[in-house]
């Protein structure tokens, strides 16, 4: 497979080229698009409301009434509180894991570059990945989220599994998924190639149509751009809205999706997170398998569809990392990422004593 990114496109244009030149600050974007079409109302519910504290004493109250934490908690019950029952199914059989990075590994943070994870939440998947093949499947940058994490030993999904960076040798033993990049060879999928040259326009473009827009911040994950609004008044969010989704119509081959204050432009092809597992467990070798248990943790609206592929296989679960009641195809819930630092560690404890009892 041509692994080179930077290889000419021999194909048709996938979307017309924007025009040159300065962009206009004179014309009023109408804002009843992305109001009548649910983008506005959606990038609102993306911001849950933060605990307050009360006058005087210091106590966290949640927002959400104590009777639909408890319902929702009862639907998605936790991973730890719940780790006996997972280690039931999980006994005598592979596990594979799969993490997010944001919101998962990391905390959510205002400035993204700042989202850096714990030498302690490190440890804790380096020691994930001696017993089981893991693999980080992110919407970042393959690049920046290797960067990020920093560990040679796992699988690498980035632009939400658009760029998957695989050991030549994987075959689903821990000790053979060792990657060194200085050393070893690689095998790369990238299923949507074709579309770097018109990501990088549209980043480019969207750089300079938000940069009136105090907060606002573009990023380029190489196969797919991102908008991030967290910083910026929430007054202006529909006209970060508006000129992103202005801008798109002009590329009828990439679509607009939406996470956690972020709007998302990727190719319009069927891939996502759901398919990035499913080719990570074909490369495992656990496609096919029943003796296997894939797992899967992550905290944003693009988890969704690996937690949808594991539910629909009835093999393995996804855990939603949610500290407010929301709806999700995963089975179990964490709060935060101490409580995935502490399933993780919790993991492995387990394994290590599987491993003692069974020799």
């Amino acid at each position: 497979m041509d692994t080179d990114p930077d290889s000419p496109v021999n194909k048709p244009r996938l979307g017309s080229s924007f025009p040159t030149g300065r962009f206009s600050r004179k014309k009023i974007p109408k804002l009843d698009d992305v109001r009548s079409n649910g983008w506005l109302e959606a990038m609102i519910s993306s911001s849950p409301p933060r605990k307050r504290l009360v006058k005087d004493f210091n106590v966290e109250i949640a927002p959400e009434d104590d009777f639909a934490q408890r319902a929702w908690m009862l639907k998605y019950p936790s991973a730890i509180t719940s780790f006996g029952h997972i280690a039931a199914q999980a006994k005598d059989k592979k596990i594979a894991m799969f993490l997010d990075y944001d919101g998962t590994l990391s905390p959510i943070v205002d400035d993204p570059d700042r989202a850096i994870m714990s030498d302690a939440m490190r440890a804790a998947v380096k020691d994930v990945a001696k017993y089981f093949p893991t693999a980080i499947i992110s919407g970042r940058s393959r690049d920046k989220v290797y960067e990020l994490v920093g560990l040679t030993e796992l699988y690498y999904a980035g632009s939400h599994g658009m760029d998957i960076m695989t050991p030549a040798n994987a075959n689903g033993s821990p000790e053979d998924t060792n990657c060194d990049q200085q050393s070893e060879e690689v095998n790369l999928f990238q299923p949507a190639k074709e579309f770097i040259p018109v990501i990088e326009e549209v980043y480019r473009s969207l750089v300079e149509l938000t940069e009136g827009i105090k907060g606002a911040k573009v990023e380029n994950h190489k196969f797919c751009a991102s908008v991030h609004y967290r910083n910026v008044d929430e007054k202006d969010w529909p006209l970060v809205a508006q000129r992103v989704h202005d801008h798109l119509k002009q590329y009828p081959r990439l679509r607009l999706t939406h996470g956690r204050k972020v709007l998302e432009v990727r190719p319009v092809i069927e891939w996502n997170k759901g398919k990035a597992v499913e080719f990570l467990l074909e490369s495992l070798g656990l496609s096919n398998n029943d003796d296997f248990l894939p797992i899967f943790i992550g905290d944003d609206k693009t988890d969704e569809d690996a937690f949808k592929v594991l539910r629909k296989k009835k093999q393995g679960f996804g855990i939603l990392v949610s500290s407010v009641p929301k709806e999700s195809n995963a089975f179990y819930s964490l709060r935060d990422p101490s409580e995935v630092k502490k399933f993780l560690k919790t993991l492995v404890k387990w394994r290590k004593m599987e491993d003692s009892t069974s020799q």
